[in-house]
C-alpha cells in the first residue's frame, strides 16, 4: 500500500451535495454502526497495539480513537449550531495538537468509546429526524472556504466514519512497522 492509500484507505472524501432518502438512510446507519464496529476491532488489543500507527508520520490507534470523539463531538455541536442559528460559521480546531494532548495518548480507551455509544444514540435521533428542509440549511467551514449544506455534512461524517475505522484496522494490522 503506497502512502496515499494509507492516508485515505477508504477513498478520499467525494461530496454529495444533493443525496436522496436511500443515501441518507445508509449514511445514518453508517453513523449510528460506528461505535459497534470499532469497539468490535478493538476487542482484545493490548496496550502495545494501542501505540502502532497506521502510517508513517501518522497517529496511533489510541490517538484515531480518542480523535473521533473529539471530531464527532464538534459534529454534534456543528449540526446543532445550523439547525438553531443562522449564517453560521463554525469553528475549526487544531486537529494535530488535539492529538498532541494527554487525554489523546491514554491507553484506556472506554471512556472514549462509551462517548461515542453515546453520542453516536442521540446524533442519530437528531439525523434521521432532519426534513428536506433542514437537510438544505447551510454552514460555513472557513478553514476550507466553503459552505455545505447539512444533507451533504452527513455524508461527510459517515465517510469519516469508515475513514477512521480503517485507520484503526490498518494500524493494528501493521503490527508497529510504522512506528
Amino acid at each position: 500500500m503506497n502512502l496515499h492509500e494509507l492516508k485515505y484507505p477508504v477513498g478520499e472524501y467525494q461530496s454529495n451535495k444533493n443525496p436522496d432518502a436511500l443515501m441518507m438512510a445508509q449514511w445514518i446507519k453508517t453513523i449510528e454502526a460506528f461505535p459497534g464496529k470499532l469497539r468490535l476491532v478493538l476487542d482484545g488489543v493490548s496496550s502495545d497495539a494501542l501505540s502502532w500507527k497506521y502510517r508513517p508520520d501518522g497517529w496511533t490507534v489510541k490517538q484515531v480513537v480518542h480523535h473521533c470523539v473529539d471530531s464527532h463531538m464538534n459534529a454534534m455541536v456543528r449540526f446543532k449550531l445550523a439547525l438553531t442559528e443562522d449564517n453560521v460559521t463554525i469553528r475549526p480546531y487544531n486537529e494535530k495538537r488535539w492529538a498532541e494532548l494527554i487525554d489523546a495518548q491514554e491507553d484506556n480507551l472506554e471512556p472514549s468509546l462509551l462517548m461515542l455509544q453515546g453520542l453516536h444514540i442521540k446524533l442519530g435521533q437528531l439525523l434521521r429526524s432532519l426534513t428536506k428542509d433542514q437537510l438544505q440549511l447551510e454552514l460555513k467551514h472557513p478553514e476550507y472556504g466553503n459552505t455545505y449544506r447539512l444533507g451533504e455534512y452527513v455524508g461527510n461524517y459517515a465517510w469519516h466514519r469508515r475513514h477512521h475505522l480503517a485507520h484503526v484496522e490498518h494500524g493494528l494490522a501493521s503490527q508497529g512497522r510504522y512506528n
